[in-house]
């Protein structure tokens, strides 16, 4: 990556952090802010528009994602966190940005696909969403998006957007943004699936000892073993792949081994994982739970990085305004 590479990503305040979260996307962040420039921000905009959340609820999960951002090693200094909503300029960017976006370039998006044929009827806000994406970005010039597989059809339509921009008045003023795919594991949720929210399977970071305990102890394993000495099929059960997330490849080995042998129980392995995560979340959790008991200085930290994206989107809008003759 070039030294002029700037970071920007966001996270929609839809509920309590969990350690798909945690694990996947933040701890990314958190390695990303050693090497460069990154512009962090809660996405309530995105919350609003997506329908994920209604407005009565956002503020309340803002508070708690703003409080995961600093629990798990986002520093301030490093890093630029703030709220979408409290820099006016995403939706000055976004407004330019609708008026040269054809239709058709959000009609194919997949995800979209996927929404309409949940939500009816389609939002205009939820149609935009790609565009909206591409103002967060190309405000701050951000050149490395920290993304999931799934959203990669959004970021190409960033750079269409910023090609768009760009050939239309005849600059090279925005780049056109790179993904930087996660290179963390996927983690199963309880039922095996995707850990997500939507899917009520997650391992929440609000969620003590015995909770961990007890949704670890519910999670299915390899139903072809069904007593300790019967060999096992590591690759087939959620509770080796979710340990994955958490140990390394000699410890992931040495549990395949075993239980392929016929070494290692199902109950006991449970317990083991029970462990290894407590003993990642209690650190992450107490941090967690100290920001919200002081929300003065979490409203603070988030007042200082607000300052600091918005001066550099007045900036880059200032610029913008010049190009397109406003």
């Amino acid at each position: 990556m070039a030294n002029n590479d700037v970071v920007v990503s966001g996270i929609r305040p839809t509920g309590v952090p969990h350690l798909g979260n945690l694990r996947g996307a933040l701890q990314q962040w958190v390695d990303l802010q050693e090497k460069y420039p990154c512009f962090y921000f809660i996405a309530d905009w995105h919350a609003l528009f997506g329908l994920e959340e209604r407005s009565r609820e956002i503020k309340e999960n803002t508070k708690k994602v703003l409080a995961t951002l600093l629990a798990v090693g986002l520093d301030p200094e490093k890093s630029t966190i703030f709220i979408q909503s409290q820099v006016p300029e995403h939706l000055t960017l976004f407004t330019i940005f609708s008026a040269i976006t054809p239709v058709g370039w959000l009609e194919r998006n997949p995800t979209l696909k996927d929404m309409v044929r949940a939500e009816e009827p389609l939002p205009y806000g939820l149609l935009g969403y790609p565009v909206l994406q591409a103002a967060d970005i190309l405000l701050y010039k951000g050149t490395m998006v920290p993304v999931g597989k799934d959203q990669q059809p959004h970021l190409e339509i960033s750079r269409e957007i910023a090609r768009r921009f760009n050939s239309l008045f005849g600059v090279e003023f925005f780049p056109e943004p790179q993904a930087v795919l996660n290179e963390y594991p996927v983690l199963p949720g309880t039922d095996g699936r995707k850990m997500s929210k939507s899917y009520s399977n997650v391992i929440s970071i609000e969620d003590d000892h015995e909770t961990v305990r007890f949704k670890v102890r519910q999670m299915i394993t390899d139903p072809q073993k069904i007593r300790k000495s019967d060999p096992g099929h590591p690759d087939i059960c959620s509770v080796f792949q979710l340990e994955k997330g958490f140990v390394d490849s000699a410890y992931s080995k040495d549990i395949y081994d075993r239980c392929v042998q016929g070494l290692l129980g199902c109950v006991e392995h449970k317990n083991m994982l029970a462990d290894i995560i407590w003993q990642y979340l209690e650190p992450i959790r107490e941090k967690y739970f100290y920001y919200l008991e002081h929300e003065e200085e979490l409203w603070k930290i988030a007042s200082y990085g607000n300052e600091k994206a918005e001066k550099v989107a007045k900036e880059t809008m200032r610029e913008v305004l010049d190009i397109i003759g406003l």
